[in-house]
């Protein structure tokens, strides 16, 4: 798969190891992806992150990413489900934090010095990612269709998107205009 990536993509994949590398994290996950992403000055993707302005927000996805992080992987929509069922996530994690040290519950933590694999999260998204540029009738795999795929694999990295207003659709727009967006739902719902 990976000789159908472009030279963004692959330049992608490579600083999301990069991320991980830098967080100590066991495995590259879709947070990376996305950080590697917003790192970008060139390409497809980086006109979409600039045109919904998402480079102007980086620090507030990375706040976002940490906090989903320190919560043991646990989503936005997570928390307040739990919340919901009278379940204070914040206040566990203050009380573990302050038993355990900062960051117990951050389940990604890299044991021993193996290379890092990819996530099931991140396979994922470069799965979905090779379907969304099949359905494109694209013969290569884009940095777009990595931030497509961010957009569409329900998870930490999707939630974070489209708080910030990077859902699929609006993505989809950026790229590549209104007209296509109803072929693109198609293969969102697909996967």
């Amino acid at each position: 798969m990976f000789e159908r990536f472009t030279r963004n993509a692959r330049e992608v994949v490579t600083g999301a190891v990069t991320h991980a590398e830098r967080t100590d994290a066991a495995s590259v996950g879709e947070e990376h992806l996305l950080l590697a992403l917003l790192d970008r000055q060139e390409g497809r993707a980086a006109f979409a992150v600039a045109s919904l302005g998402l480079a102007d927000r980086r620090a507030s996805v990375e706040a976002e990413l940490a906090t989903v992080r320190r919560h043991g992987g646990l989503t936005r929509a997570d928390t307040d489900a739990l919340a919901g069922l009278g379940i204070d996530v914040t206040e566990i994690v203050a009380r573990v934090e302050e038993a355990h040290g900062e960051g117990a519950l951050d389940r990604a933590r890299r044991r021993g010095a193996r290379r890092r694999p990819f996530s099931r999260g991140a396979k994922g998204i470069l799965t979905r990612s090779l379907r969304i540029a099949a359905g494109r009738g694209d013969r290569f795999i884009g940095d777009e269709h990595l931030l497509l795929a961010l957009t569409a694999c329900p998870g930490a990295a999707a939630e974070v998107l489209a708080a910030h207003g990077a859902t699929y659709g609006t993505v989809n727009r950026a790229l590549y205009g209104g007209g296509e967006e109803r072929e693109g739902e198609r293969f969102k719902k697909a996967g």
